[in-house]
């Protein structure tokens, strides 16, 4: 087990409390577009899409959560290509059918692309699997993007220990 940090905080955008983290790649603002865009740079870190994102729409499919996880339709609310990237989607293997908002906002200076990623957290106590989650899988892109071995990375190093973190974020 290797010693992870939690790099999320709670932030209120547009009426909503959100999780944010950022990430920063040695890389292009347009490589790293298509680190989030493109769905074979996608597989190599979460999942995949299907569909044509000009109809509004995609399917996304996380490849990492288990065979049986189903797609989710996401919802392209913004894209300013390759700046920002607005998304709704509706959870369907939640019990309670969650909507989540998620933001990708880039921003390059001095050779090197910052990524600050958001997610609505519509309860507190959704944070703490959210965040562990959230941190899991950027430090898998930052893997997949840098040359790392994405598969050194370990789910349990991140839950539950990230969670009480989290917890404590977001039930304040």
């Amino acid at each position: 087990m290797t010693t992870t940090t939690a790099t999320g905080r709670k932030e209120a955008r547009h009426g909503r409390t959100f999780l944010v983290m950022t990430r920063q790649f040695r890389a292009p603002i347009e490589d790293v577009w298509a680190a989030v865009t493109e769905s074979d740079r996608l597989a190599r870190w979460i999942g995949t899409w299907s569909g044509d994102p000009a109809d509004g729409k995609v399917q996304f499919q996380m490849r990492y959560e288990g065979d049986d996880v189903p797609a989710e339709e996401f919802v392209v609310d913004e894209c300013d290509e390759p700046r920002r990237l607005a998304i709704t989607t509706t959870s369907p293997y939640e019990e309670d059918q969650v909507t989540w908002h998620l933001e990708l906002d880039l921003a390059e200076a001095d050779g090197t692309t910052t990524l600050t990623f958001a997610q609505s957290v519509p309860e507190p106590t959704m944070a703490e699997n959210v965040g562990p989650g959230w941190d899991y899988y950027l430090d898998r892109m930052v893997a997949a993007e840098s040359g790392g071995d994405v598969g050194a990375i370990d789910f349990d190093d991140y839950y539950p220990a990230l969670s009480d973190h989290y917890r404590g974020e977001f039930e304040s």
